[in-house]
Formats: structure tokens, C-alpha cells, sequence
């Protein structure tokens, strides 16, 4: 998707504002009054319900795109079962990773369902062992540690339902992983110029680069 599959119209905020609001709740455990606040220290009024207006409408179609540029998956696959509470109530969150780190699929659900784990996550054991039978399935607690990234997992307590948690996971799996290029094994200055480069191709989906080379 190019930045010409995107449309702005009747927004009366600026593409950059809205991009960045949207940068700014799904790259950091911010909520929308927190992000209301930041822009209001940049001398910029615009209310949560707007901000949450620009996350529902863009996040998917920022993610969507950022997921189109990923190289092709790994051929190691990690599945990570996490225990979330929406609504007071016990929900099961499956996300799969390959050997990279980079985000294959995400569900939310009420139960563990064999028939949502075959259309979503083809990796889940039950639907594994009749989809890819011969492929190897080795279950560890040590296993899965790079599928293990809870930190916006915990601060999801105000979503009420599965349908809202799960069009949130959906973005934010495609937005945040993009801006976290695995520090640890970079030094300081080629992490900068991937962190460069990845700046480079948000202000490309999101049409902020469009704009400055029509200027």
C-alpha cells in the first residue's frame, strides 16, 4: 500500500499530527488522555476521543502496510499463550512469532477453539497436528521467550471486550514491533541508522513523505 491509499479528507488536523498521535499510542503504553497531554505540551489542543477516533480508523491500515515491507517470515515459528483480563473476565491471547521476532498472527479469545486456531494460527497444536503433521512441536516454558513481550498486554485493563482487544493487537503488533529493531545486539550507531531508515518508510505509509516532497 502506497501513501496514495490513504485519504485525509475532512480531517481538520494535518497528516503529521495524526500520524504521530498514532505513533505515539501504539509505540509507547500510552493511553489517549496521555497522549492528549503530550500534544497539549507541543502547543497542540486535540481531545482523546479524537486521538481514539485516529487510532481505530488508522492503525490497522498503518500496520497493514508496515507488515507488507516485512522480509518473509523465518522458518522457526514460536507460539506464546498469554492470560488477559477483559471486562473482568479470563481471555486467552495466542500470538505467533517467527525466530526474528517479527509478528506472524495474533488472536484473542474467550476459549482455546480448535476452529479459530486453524483459520488464525496455524501453528496452535491442535490444528498443527492435522495442517503439518510431520513438522516437529517441541512445548517449553524456555521456548517461547521471544513471543513473550507483554509490556502493552498490561496495559490493556480497559478494553471491555474481546472484538475491541483484538482490533488493538491487530495495529499494535504491526506498528510497534517495526520501531523496536532489537537494540541489544546493535551498537549505538547502526542502531541509529536502522531507527533512521524505519522512520523513513512510517513517513512513507503514512504520507507525511509525500507532503514534504510536494513542498
Amino acid at each position: 500500500m502506497g501513501s496514495a491509499a490513504l485519504s485525509y479528507k475532512g480531517h481538520r488536523y494535518p497528516v503529521e499530527v495524526i500520524s504521530y498521535c498514532v505513533w505515539l499510542y501504539f509505540r509507547f503504553p500510552l493511553s489517549f488522555r496521555e497522549v492528549e497531554e503530550l500534544m497539549l505540551e507541543r502547543g497542540i489542543v486535540v481531545s482523546y476521543e479524537t486521538v481514539r477516533r485516529w487510532c481505530g480508523k488508522f492503525g490497522q491500515t498503518y500496520a497493514g502496510a508496515l507488515r507488507r515491507r516485512q522480509p518473509r517470515p523465518g522458518g522457526k515459528w514460536h507460539l506464546d499463550e498469554v492470560f488477559i483480563k477483559i471486562n473482568g473476565e479470563q481471555k486467552y491471547l495466542w500470538r505467533a512469532v517467527d525466530q526474528d521476532g517479527n509478528v506472524l498472527d495474533i488472536l484473542v479469545q474467550n476459549r482455546r477453539d480448535k476452529a479459530a486456531a486453524w483459520r488464525k494460527l496455524r501453528c496452535y497444536g491442535a490444528a498443527r497436528r492435522e495442517v503439518m503433521p510431520c513438522v516437529e512441536h517441541r512445548q517449553s516454558k524456555y521456548l517461547n521467550n521471544r513471543a513473550e513481550n507483554r509490556q502493552r498486554e498490561r496495559a490493556m485493563k480497559g478494553f471491555r471486550s474481546v472484538g475491541r482487544a483484538q482490533r488493538f493487537l491487530s495495529a499494535f503488533s504491526g506498528i510497534s514491533p517495526h520501531f523496536r529493531p532489537r537494540r541489544h545486539l546493535m551498537p549505538a550507531h547502526d542502531y541509529r541508522a536502522e531507527m533512521t531508515v524505519r522512520f523513513a518508510i512510517w513517513a512513507q505509509i503514512t504520507g507525511v513523505a509525500g507532503l514534504a516532497t510536494a513542498v
